[in-house]
């Protein structure tokens, strides 16, 4: 299987929740992704998934679903679009109403994936996120909840940005969720292990949750979730979960770990 380094993220978040499925309390508990996993054929030993990763992966997964659920339930006639979906198997965690139509958008490559190991699941929209192009694609008129997991670092510039803007004036208003990267936490990721053995350089983020209502799109922050703070946190293994209630100690500190960010627009 070929796949370029970006590509190869959507191996690294599906291989991260199939290691959650296996534990003995699994934070996310996706079977599913675990089944996928086994059929593909890649060495995801390379990947050097590290604990960390692993449960940071599950809860910020959790609590996004938890957002998607929330906004399909008050929004049963909606659209959701989850940009740069991978291999995420999110929509059948959620279990939308029948009105909802989910919009799975990747790169070509992915939805090949996609359509043999989750047919039908989804309409499945071939998008480069920095273009326009595939929007045509996208019903107008219809709440949207916006899904933006693990995409923010990997587009270049203001990119993120301008999708946003221009998604925002496309459907009839609806929320934003993504897991917001600080500037800082988006620099270091091209250190961490798992992305320098892609040889990915991710430097992308903002610090302040309100800098997004700035965008030009018309979004207001809903929430920010600062997962260092979570009550699962008490499900991690020592010494993770020590490290992580340290770092849950100053607000600073928190956001520079995961957090998951709701915006309506």
């Amino acid at each position: 299987m070929q796949l370029g380094q970006i590509q190869q993220t959507a191996l690294l978040t599906l291989y991260a929740r199939a290691l959650d499925s296996r534990l003995s309390r699994p934070i996310l508990g996706d079977p599913l992704s675990a089944d996928i996993a086994s059929q593909i054929d890649y060495d995801f030993a390379k990947l050097k998934v590290k604990p960390n990763l692993v449960y940071s992966t599950a809860l910020r997964a959790r609590r996004i679903d938890d957002a998607v659920r929330a906004f399909t339930t008050a929004h049963s006639e909606a659209i959701v679009l989850d940009l740069g979906c991978g291999l995420d198997t999110r929509a059948a965690r959620c279990a939308p109403p029948s009105g909802v139509d989910w919009y799975d958008v990747d790169y070509p490559e992915i939805l090949d994936l996609r359509e043999k190991y989750l047919p039908g699941r989804s309409h499945l929209v071939a998008a480069d996120l920095t273009s326009d192009a595939w929007l045509e694609q996208v019903p107008t008129g219809r709440p949207a909840m916006l899904v933006a997991e693990g995409l923010l670092p990997f587009m270049p510039g203001d990119t993120f940005a301008t999708m946003i803007r221009r998604l925002a004036r496309h459907v009839s208003g609806g929320e934003l969720a993504l897991n917001g990267y600080t500037r800082f936490a988006a620099w270091t990721m091209k250190y961490h292990p798992t992305i320098k053995a892609l040889g990915i350089q991710a430097a992308q983020g903002f610090d302040d949750p309100r800098e997004p209502e700035s965008w030009g799109s018309g979004l207001t922050l809903a929430g920010e979730q600062l997962l260092c703070r979570d009550p699962l946190v008490a499900e991690f293994p020592q010494p993770l979960r020590a490290a992580t209630r340290f770092m849950a100690l100053g607000t600073g500190m928190s956001r520079q770990g995961s957090r998951v960010l709701r915006y309506r627009f």
